[in-house]
Order: structure tokens, then C-alpha cells, then sequence
């Protein structure tokens, strides 16, 4: 029996298409039939060959031969997420353009088709010393950097418009339109002329020119020519200059073509998968074998993703190769990021159980279909010999189970991520970790499970029965892969039950539905926690004259497990708190002295104006560690990655608010536009547009124009027409750019948000409908309704309503409207909600009903 499974496992692997020949044989294959579509085709001709659609729809296709149909999508969504001059800058080295011109172009336009938008940066290095040699001049170098007289620059200037013109004439010859820019990008300064001559620093990045280019539909092609203010042509290093472009545009990726396709290892001479620099930076440059341009290239690296948010990464690939690296979890040459922390433990007592547990209940399907608690799980670790791999971020849990007896396999029991863990590779990172761990390790998970291509390229082999697959690595031995063949087939006839370890390894995991899961269809209600004291917690709030403080100080009055501590505020100091029932508090005017000293609070709200809260802040958090939860208000943190985003319905926040200690509150109309707009990110052809309305409420208790009410009679007042605030808390929590415009009606409270957003795909307004119903099911405070929500109907509620949805006829747009009282879901109430995630009070405690 064991020689037949393991003939089976043999011929499930070659089907499986898991063996390194075949699946180069399948990748070369794909990418000759991009290849072929993209030379076949012209996306602006009118007679034959596909259509602009259908050509993308096919080029998709045919990249779901190098990934799965789900990570292809993923990256197309996450790339198309961001305005199109910040999907990607790629340096091109010279070597590229002569060797690998046409496949260049072919790779550059297939991005292209479909939507995206990279930005080129070449050099010509090989080029410029061919010619430099045929002219008599030698080159030259200084610590690696070319000196430039004044001839070489001459021949330097027409190198590099011969090679920006070949690469712009490919791509127009496969129907891409593209754009030489041979200068007014980069401004520079000399580097040090007495040294390098005419070599330049690079002083500005003048984005116009690469935006203007993009609007026009055509690729940039970029030259590292620098030009002086006063118009002084100056050579700079093309990896340089494609870095100062990536610190002003901020792209998802950063991609250097070589033609080595990677990082090679110095001494075993094979390719770097990943670098993450939070792990591995500062023991990589001790490395010996990095020296030189390679320590020069990871350090300018390094710099450069300190600058760009984390989500940014940096990959060193061949043209070739490019889609693979781009659309694939595994990727082809070298990622370079900057990494989340991932710790791992071996003791269950050192676990956030809470976190961790709503990571699970969140992310895992046994957990949700079980109907199971994530806690009893991670209590049912303690004890148990295992190593357990977990990021800051808590984004990500794996548990492997270490051996019990003599000759069985680490099983890899639990792999759950988000998201957000998948598209920045936190996945890989914690793989690798494991990998370094454990020199084998066996793994079960259900045949048709969507993330089985990452199970088999990280797979030394793999063998289905039934509807489970056994995978496995680094075992070399054929009768040990039998005896453990023979024992998972054992388990899945059911001869070993699953409290029966010692007879199979298998048995703890053999049985679950699945161990790597990102998502969960449907999120369950969630069960509601209490405070292990019977003690109220103790709120203290900074800054109570405004209108929000005052509805936070009538939600805390009525809040079964919270009571006032401290109200605080200049103006009203010496009087009593009126709209605090509950007990005789008096208004006092605390310092941030006072703040720091105080020993009996539980939680310090913040409802102070913008930029005027820190030095509060400062003053909880140098109680250490273990500072009171802290929640701002204003918009001072709400841009800051160390502080939570308090908008629980979105982004699995919920589970991130619980146990949190620094929390920004998210604005009204921030909180109002995300929830109108979330649901249809995936569909989102671009930017949409937001027309909001908001009482004059919302412009505070200080005397002006907005809150006039003699002013607003009969009127309607716009104000900040580009760059509110909103805008950009908008555009970066929904990882996607809005355009919004706020304005002042003549009602006193709520607001009003109608949503313009373009499509990707043909919708129904019944199909948006749906999407809105399925998406807040479960949620309180978001009501979806059939008609058109009204700002009156709002007012004095602690919901949202979202509703009225409408598709234009062509089906490429979608216009809705949500309606939010800014008072309170847009501000207090979203504060209690948050503090009660944050201490474990009951998300809804002290909400009245809406």
C-alpha cells in the first residue's frame, strides 16, 4: 500500500505542477503568450486584432497561469489603489536596453494594458564606455562614481537621448504611447566639481512633467540627466535618480531590472528570495561578502523605504520576470522592504490573547465555522511544545507543533493572515522564519484550497487523499516520506483519533478546514466583553467647552461601566459640569503637569483643537508602558502609523482598537465618506468625488462666517475646495485617492455625503445594493436603506445611513449618498464606542439605540 501512495504522491506532484522544470516550462510559456497578445495588438487601432478590453481581460488570464486567479487580483486592485504615478518607479540599467530591449518593451506594455502606469528611469552606463573608449577617454571612477569632464558629458548627453529614444520607439511600435523626458525633472547641485567634475546632487523633483505624461496616457521615459538652476547639464547616477523620484512620488514599488534578475548571495551564489530590513539590516551589512557597490546599494536602499510608507517595497528583477514579481506572492528576483517585526514565542502566557483572538475570529474559518473561540484555542496551547510566530501588527499567527516522538515531523498547525499581511509579505517573512526553525515540516490543508499554489511552490512535495493535501519539506529520506505518507492515510481513513497524537502526527491538524486563510466571507456578530473589576472606568477629558465634548460628557453620564474622573476647560473652569448627573463635577483647567501626575484614570480624551493636544499626550505617555488609553479628537494623529485609526467597522480595526492605548479618533466627514465608500474599493476605476454638506455644528463654538447663522440664512457656504484634511484621511485610510469638497448649510447638526465613484466593472444598482447589505449585516451603527437618506433624519442619532444608490446607464458610475450626525457617530460617539473597544467595556455600552 505504501509503495502505491507514494507512486500516486509522485504522479500528483508532476500534476500538481510543482516541480521546478515545469513550472519554468509554464512561466516561459505564459509569458510568450503576454508576449504574443501584446505584440499582436495595437490598443488605439480600429480594425482587428482585440480590443482594448478584451485584450485586458486576456492578458489577465493568461496571468493567472503564474499565480493564483485571487493573487493576480489582489495586486491589480492594490496597485490600481493608488493615483497611477504611484503604482511603481522602475530603474532600467544600460545593460537592460542593449540585451533586453524587446523584452523590456513587452513587459513595460503589458503593464500598461492593464492600466498601470510604471515611470522609467534608464542609465547607459555599458553604452557610454563602449563609446568613451572608441573615442579615446578612458573612464574614470571615484568610490565608485564616474568623473564627468566636459567631453564625456558630451558624449554622455547623446548616449542617453539614443537610448531614451530606442525604448520609447519599442514601445510605440507595440502600440504604447510613451514620452522622452531628457531633462527638467531633477535640478541638482555640483557633487563636488573639483573631484567629479560634471557630476550632480540632486537637489528637487519636478513631478509635473512625469504627471503630465500619465494624464496624456503615455509612459514616461526618463533619462538621470540633472540640469542646475541656472541650466548646467550634470551626469547623476541612474539609481540615484530613481530614488530622489521614489521619495517625492511615494510609489507602491520600486523596481531595479538587472540582468542577474536578483540579489545574488556572495557565497552561496544563489539569489536573495526576500530582504526584510527590520530583521535583517544591520546583520547584512556585517556580512562579509557585502562590500562595495552591493553594501552601497543596500544602504541607498535601506534610506530611501525609511522615507516611503511601509507599505512601499523595493524589487531587483530581470525584464523577463517582471509580471511574475509584481502579481505573485512568491515573486522571481529580490524584494527588498522594509518588513513588520515578527517575535516568536514558545511560552502561551507571553500572548496578547485578546488580539490574537480577534485576529482568529476574524480571519480563521475553523474558528468562525466552528463557531469556536479564538481564545479557547490559544488556551489550548499552553502546555504544548510549540513555537508560535506572531508580527506587532497582529496581522498574522502561526503555531507549529513540534515533534513528541523520535522521527515525526514539526506540523504546521495554524497560518492565519489578513489582508494587509498577504499584500505586504508579512507571509513570506514569517515563512522564511520558520523555514530558518525548522529544517522540515509537514503541513495539511483542503485540495481546492485557494492558497494551495503557495503551498506548492514552498513544498518539497505534496500528496492528496481525499479532500486534504499533505505537504511537506527537507525530508530526503524515501522511507520516511513513506512511513509518513502511510500515517496521514491512516488519519484520514479515521483508524487514529484526533486526541491520538502519538500514533499520528497528523491527527491535531488533518481535520481543519483550513490553515493559511485571509479572509472570512461573513463576520460574525461579535460576543461583547467586560472589565474583570466591578470598578467603573475612570475617564478624564481635556477640552469639554466645544459642542463634542458636551455630547461625550451625556454619553459617559448614561455609560453603565464608565464615570467621569476630570473636565477640563479654560473658559468654564470653577463651574459646575450641568450636563453630568451622576455626581457633583466641577469644571477645573488642568496643565499638562496636572495630567501626568494624575494616578486615577483610566482613559484621557483629547477634544482640543488641531495642533494643540501634544503636549497633553507627551504628558500620558511619559507615565511609561502602561499609560492610560489616550484618545485624541483632533486630526494630530490620525496620519501617525504608531496610533490606532479608530473606525472599528473598517480595515479589521476592531480587533487592532482592542487593547490599544493611543487611538485618533477619525474625523466626521472622514468617518461618514470611508463607510460610504469602503464597500466598493475593489471596484473603484479611480478617484471618487464627495459632495459634503455639514451643519454649522461642525465649524465649532468660535464666532465666524460658518457658524453664523445670519450668514447661513438661505445659503450655502463651500470652503477648502482642495486639501481639506478629510481629503487625505480619506484617500490614506481607504488606500485609495478621493476628491472632496466640503461645505456649510443652515442647519445646525448632521451631515450629508453624496459619493460619486467611477467603476471598473458593469454594476446593477441592485448588485451595489447587495454589496452593502452582505457588507455591514452585522453592523450596529450602519443602517443601508432602499431611498435616499436625509441629513434630518440624522440628526440626533448614533448611526450612519447609507443609501439611494444609482447607476448611470452606461454602468461605469454609482452615486450614493450616506448621511452622519458629525456630533456624534462623527465624533463622541465613536469615542465611546473606541474606548469601550479599547477597555473591553462592551463596544455599545452607553450607545443609545438608533
Amino acid at each position: 500500500m505504501t509503495a502505491s501512495i507514494l507512486r500516486s504522491c509522485v504522479r500528483a506532484r508532476a500534476a500538481g505542477g510543482v516541480c521546478s522544470r515545469s513550472l519554468a516550462i509554464q512561466r516561459a510559456a505564459v509569458a510568450r503568450s503576454v508576449a504574443a497578445v501584446v505584440n499582436s495588438s495595437r490598443s488605439y487601432q480600429t480594425t482587428g486584432g482585440l480590443s482594448p478590453i478584451t485584450e485586458k481581460e486576456t492578458i489577465i488570464k493568461l496571468l493567472y497561469n503564474i499565480g493564483s486567479r485571487k493573487e493576480v487580483e489582489q495586486y491589480l486592485r492594490h496597485f490600481s489603489s493608488v493615483e497611477s504615478h504611484q503604482f511603481a518607479v522602475i530603474k532600467v540599467g544600460g545593460a537592460v536596453l542593449t540585451d533586453d530591449l524587446e523584452t523590456l518593451a513587452s513587459s513595460l506594455t503589458f503593464l500598461n494594458r492593464v492600466g498601470l502606469y510604471p515611470i522609467v528611469v534608464h542609465g547607459a552606463g555599458p553604452q557610454l564606455n563602449r563609446l568613451l573608449e572608441a573615442a579615446g577617454v578612458e573612464p574614470d571612477y571615484i568610490e565608485g562614481i564616474r568623473i564627468t569632464d566636459a567631453k564625456t558629458l558630451e558624449v554622455a548627453r547623446k548616449v542617453f537621448q539614443e537610448e531614451n529614444l530606442k525604448l520609447v520607439e519599442a514601445l510605440e511600435k507595440l502600440g504604447t504611447r510613451a514620452r522622452p523626458i531628457n531633462g527638467g525633472v531633477f535640478t541638482a547641485d555640483y557633487l563636488d566639481k573639483d573631484k567629479y567634475q560634471f557630476v550632480g546632487k540632486i537637489t528637487g523633483v519636478n513631478k509635473d512633467l512625469v504627471e503630465s505624461s500619465i494624464r496624456a496616457g503615455a509612459l514616461p521615459i526618463l533619462t538621470s540627466l540633472a540640469d542646475t538652476p541656472d541650466g548646467q547639464i550634470l551626469n547623476v547616477n541612474a539609481d540615484v535618480a530613481a530614488g530622489e523620484l521614489a521619495r517625492v512620488l511615494q510609489p507602491l514599488k520600486i523596481v531595479y531590472l538587472n540582468e542577474k534578475g536578483g540579489l545574488m548571495h556572495g557565497v552561496t551564489g544563489k539569489k536573495i528570495d526576500v530582504i526584510n530590513l527590520d530583521e535583517e539590516y544591520e546583520g547584512l551589512l556585517k556580512e562579509p561578502w557585502v562590500r562595495y557597490g552591493t553594501k552601497l546599494k543596500i544602504r541607498e536602499i535601506h534610506d530611501l523605504l525609511m522615507h516611503l510608507p511601509r507599505s512601499s517595497s523595493v524589487s531587483i528583477i530581470s525584464a523577463e520576470h517582471l509580471h511574475k514579481e509584481l502579481f505573485t506572492h512568491s515573486g522571481a528576483g529580490t524584494l527588498i522592504r522594509r518588513g513588520h517585526r515578527v517575535t516568536r514565542y514558545s511560552d502561551h502566557n507571553e500572548l496578547d490573547v485578546a488580539r490574537l483572538s480577534n485576529l482568529l475570529m476574524d480571519n480563521d474559518l475553523d474558528i468562525g465555522q466552528d463557531c469556536s473561540s479564538g481564545e479557547q484555542y490559544l488556551k489550548s496551547l499552553k502546555g504544548r511544545d510549540v513555537q508560535i510566530y506572531s508580527d506587532a501588527a497582529f496581522d498574522i499567527f502561526a503555531v507549529v507543533s513540534k515533534p513528541r516522538n523520535e522521527g515525526d515531523l514539526p506540523l504546521l498547525e495554524k497560518f492565519v493572515a489578513t489582508k494587509t499581511a498577504v499584500l505586504n509579505n508579512v507571509t513570506d517573512n514569517v515563512w522564511h522564519m520558520i523555514k530558518k526553525d525548522f529544517d522540515k515540516l509537514a503541513w495539511v490543508a483542503p485540495k481546492d484550497d485557494h492558497n494551495k499554489t503557495w503551498y506548492f511552490e514552498r513544498a518539497d512535495g505534496s500528496f492528496t487523499l481525499g479532500d486534504r493535501t499533505l505537504f511537506w519539506y527537507g525530508i530526503n529520506d524515501l522511507d520516511h516520506v513513506q512511513r509518513y505518507l502511510k500515517q496521514f492515510a491512516q488519519t484520514r481513513a479515521g483508524s487514529t483519533t484526533p486526541t491520538d497524537s502519538t500514533t499520528s502526527p497528523f491527527a491535531t491538524v488533518v481535520g481543519s478546514t483550513r490553515n493559511f486563510c485571509t479572509s472570512l466571507s461573513r463576520r460574525q456578530p461579535r460576543r461583547q466583553y467586560s472589565t474583570s473589576s466591578s470598578r467603573p472606568a475612570r475617564i478624564g477629558l481635556i477640552g469639554a467647552r466645544g459642542y463634542t465634548g458636551r455630547e461625550l460628557i451625556k454619553l459617559i453620564d448614561n455609560h453603565p461601566a464608565a464615570e467621569l474622573a476630570y473636565v477640563s476647560s479654560r473658559e468654564l473652569a470653577g463651574k459646575e459640569c450641568e450636563h453630568y448627573t451622576r455626581a457633583n463635577v466641577t469644571y477645573t483647567s488642568l496643565s499638562p503637569a496636572d495630567v501626568k501626575k494624575a494616578s486615577d484614570v483610566d482613559c484621557w480624551v483629547m477634544a482640543l483643537p488641531n495642533g494643540v493636544c501634544a503636549p497633553f499626550v507627551d504628558a500620558v505617555l511619559s507615565q511609561g508602558s502602561k499609560h492610560p488609553l489616550v484618545l485624541d479628537l483632533s486630526a494630530d494623529y490620525r496620519f501617525t502609523d504608531t496610533w490606532q485609526y479608530g473606525l472599528p467597522e473598517l480595515y479589521g480595526n476592531r480587533s487592532k482598537i482592542e487593547g490599544a492605548n493611543k487611538i485618533s479618533n477619525p474625523g466626521c466627514y472622514a468617518t461618514g465618506s470611508q463607510l460610504g465608500l469602503a464597500p466598493l474599493r475593489k471596484y473603484m476605476a479611480g478617484a471618487p468625488t464627495i459632495f459634503g454638506v455639514s451643519g454649522y455644528s461642525g465649524a465649532g463654538t468660535k464666532p465666524s462666517p460658518k457658524n453664523d447663522i445670519n450668514n447661513l440664512r438661505d445659503n450655502l457656504i463651500p470652503y477648502a475646495l482642495t486639501d481639506h484634511i478629510h481629503e487625505h484621511e480619506i484617500s490614506r485610510h481607504l488606500d485609495n485617492p478621493v476628491y472632496f469638497t466640503p461645505h456649510v448649510g443652515q442647519f445646525f447638526q448632521g451631515i450629508s455625503l453624496t459619493i460619486s465613484i467611477p467603476l471598473s466593472s458593469m454594476l446593477t444598482a441592485n448588485d451595489v445594493s447587495d454589496i452593502y447589505k452582505e457588507t455591514y449585516q452585522n453592523e450596529r451603527l450602519v443602517k443601508v436603506v432602499d431611498d435616499i437618506p436625509e441629513v434630518r433624519y440624522i440628526a440626533g442619532r448614533h448611526g450612519v445611513e447609507i443609501g439611494g444608490f444609482k447607476v448611470s446607464k452606461d454602468g461605469k458610475r454609482v452615486v450614493l449618498v450616506a448621511t452622519i450626525d458629525n456630533l456624534l457617530k462623527g465624533a463622541a460617539t465613536q469615542a465611546v464606542q473606541n474606548i469601550n473597544l479599547a477597555l473591553r467595556l462592551g463596544e455599545f455600552s452607553g450607545i443609545p439605540d438608533s
